[in-house]
């Protein structure tokens, strides 16, 4: 028999509980509504990038001669950023730290970073475009924060979703750009909060982008083999090459920072020395193959036809651009570092080219970037499902011995790689 006095109690509970519902239904709304909004102002924002960048590759490629003045380019570029009182561009970094730290976005950084980069691809410089995406829709996803009077740690949910929908206007790769976004930050802590938010503006800027005709990237594997003892052995020698590669990658793109600082104080001469650097070297190779994002060079490592060296002058290429003061981004240099090392890796060993510029590219995107979940998902969007157990195996190698190295220094790696042991650290 129920004990009637009880009632007012059970009442309460049951009242306490549908108001949590509730509450929860409102958060839930709320967040649909601001991922939708963000969702589309980044779509057609990285929708319009995605296409000055194919318009500035198509009209390079048709003027071959208009690399010689990437110099001057990079004039301009530093002009526009001086213009704006930017003196000391930290790139996906000041991302990185707005969401660590709550560091300020200025808005002006969205369309310095869309301008500077399409010179810097319309000119030849060796980059790629999805950090740069980053950079963009973070500020855009923090500045309309800002501008709705949000709470602080929903102005840094806000910043992770116009990086989800940047990545995802420009990749065509939803899943990855909601999972890097919450875990690029701190490697070993996701922000799980921002998980709606995060697919609702992938998801709708990759439709966005879609409606404008920006396709995504999708590469073909079609032979994958069961994964057996012989198989995984040689998928594992390659994932720790790729690490090694990976840890040289970011050591050459800070080391070339450093030294072009260091000899050329000035940032006018040092992004036209770096300009005139880059504009000799591609002469002197004799071909186009290390301009601009290479997204040719990669469906050429797929085929198997990519030359053996492309991945050691991609990395040189690219640190001399960025080093120098150039715009663009690190990740589709590192994919097509990964892919050519793959494919180098096939030719001498005997496998199928197409999975292991896979393996390779998922390996080195692991390696640089330290998301190993982001990493297996790329794989899956960019190569499909059927090369999973190879894709799993590298990346969780890759990640390991990849140690503490990133392209950002901003990043801090929360628990140790190797043990289960809390360390809080930044990257190398």
């Amino acid at each position: 028999m129920e004990n009637k006095n009880h009632a007012p109690v059970n009442f309460i509970i049951e009242h306490v509980s549908d108001l949590d519902v509730i509450g929860k239904t409102r958060v839930l709304f709320r967040w649909l509504i601001l991922g939708c909004v963000t969702g589309a102002i980044v779509g057609v924002t990285g929708g319009a990038f995605s296409m000055a960048i194919g318009y500035a590759t198509s009209f390079r490629t048709s003027h071959d001669l208009i690399i010689l003045g990437l110099p001057f380019a990079g004039l301009l570029i530093v002009f526009l950023y001086r213009l704006c009182k930017d003196y000391e561009d930290k790139g996906t970094n000041l991302i990185i730290k707005s969401i660590q730290e709550g560091e300020h976005l200025p808005i002006v950084k969205a369309p310095l970073i869309f301008i500077s980069t399409t010179i810097t691809h319309l000119f030849g410089g060796s980059t790629g475009r999805e950090s740069a995406a980053l950079q963009m829709g973070g500020s855009i996803g923090y500045n309309l924060g800002r501008f709705l009077k949000l709470r602080e740690g929903d102005i840094k949910i806000m910043t992770m979703c116009g990086m989800s929908a940047a990545f995802s206007a420009l990749f065509g790769t939803p899943m990855t750009a909601s999972f890097m976004a919450m875990e690029i930050e701190n490697v070993g802590v996701m922000y799980y909060s921002a998980l709606v938010p995060c697919v609702i503006s992938a998801l709708m800027a990759q439709s966005i982008a879609g409606y404008m005709g920006v396709s995504g990237e999708q590469f073909a594997v079609a032979i994958v083999p069961d994964l057996n003892i012989y198989r995984g052995f040689f998928t594992g020698v390659l994932a720790l090459l790729c690490a090694f590669v990976s840890v040289l990658f970011c050591d050459i793109l800070k080391a070339s920072g450093k030294a072009y600082k260091k000899f050329f104080p000035n940032p006018y001469l040092r992004v036209f020395v770096g300009g005139c650097i880059v504009a000799a070297l591609t002469f002197i190779s004799g071909t186009r193959y290390f301009n601009g994002a290479g997204m040719n060079v990669i469906e050429m490592a797929i085929r198997g036809e990519a030359p053996y060296y492309a991945f050691a002058v991609k990395a040189l290429f690219t640190a001399l651009t960025l080093g120098a003061g150039y715009k663009g981004g690190e990740i589709v240099p590192a994919l097509y570092i990964g892919a050519t090392f793959g494919c180098l890796y096939s030719q001498l060993f005997g496998f199928d080219p197409a999975l292991c510029a896979a393996i390779g590219m998922g390996a080195l995107f692991c390696g640089v970037t330290n998301c190993p979940i982001s990493s297996l998902f790329i794989c899956f969007e960019l190569f499909g499902f059927k090369g999973m157990p190879y894709y799993l195996l590298a990346i969780a190698l890759s990640y390991t011995f990849s140690g503490y190295h990133s392209l950002y220094s901003s990043q801090k790696i929360m628990y140790s790689k190797f043990h289960n042991k809390f360390v809080n650290r930044e990257t190398k």
